[in-house]
């Protein structure tokens, strides 16, 4: 019950969220959250069927600001899933969160490679404006 409480009431959990409990993150999961632009966080563990939702923490926009809502983006939030789209966890990380000291580090968010579909076709805009 690390990732949230559980759906059907209030049931106390002595899991601890503590930010330095010694825990391995998952780093840079994208939440999509209905009506809202994706954030990034760090996701406590990955969400189990038990969960009423999900505790991040390291809150942030995907070009990485701080997002207007939260005050501190190193809080610990937790954010309901009725409030949550879907959740996308990093291929390398889809695992369960290892204690590997290298992966503490958030790695950077890589740029949206440009390809040939990207350009614009000059054929397409002349007959758009022609119609």
């Amino acid at each position: 019950m690390a990732c949230g409480f559980p759906a059907g009431g209030s049931d106390s959990s002595s899991t601890s969220t503590a930010q330095g409990d010694g825990a391995a993150l998952i780093r840079n999961v994208v939440v999509h959250l209905f009506n809202e632009q994706p954030v990034m966080a760090d996701l406590f563990e990955m969400p189990t069927s038990r969960d009423g939702g999900l505790i991040l923490t390291n809150l942030r926009t995907l070009d990485g600001r701080r997002p207007t809502f939260a005050d501190q983006s190193g809080s610990t939030f937790f954010f309901p899933y009725q409030h949550i789209r879907f959740v996308e966890v990093p291929s390398d990380r889809a695992g369960a969160a290892d204690g590997d000291p290298a992966d503490d580090a958030p790695a950077p968010v890589a740029p949206r490679a440009g390809g040939e579909d990207d350009d614009i076709d000059e054929d397409f805009l002349r007959r758009i404006r022609e119609a």
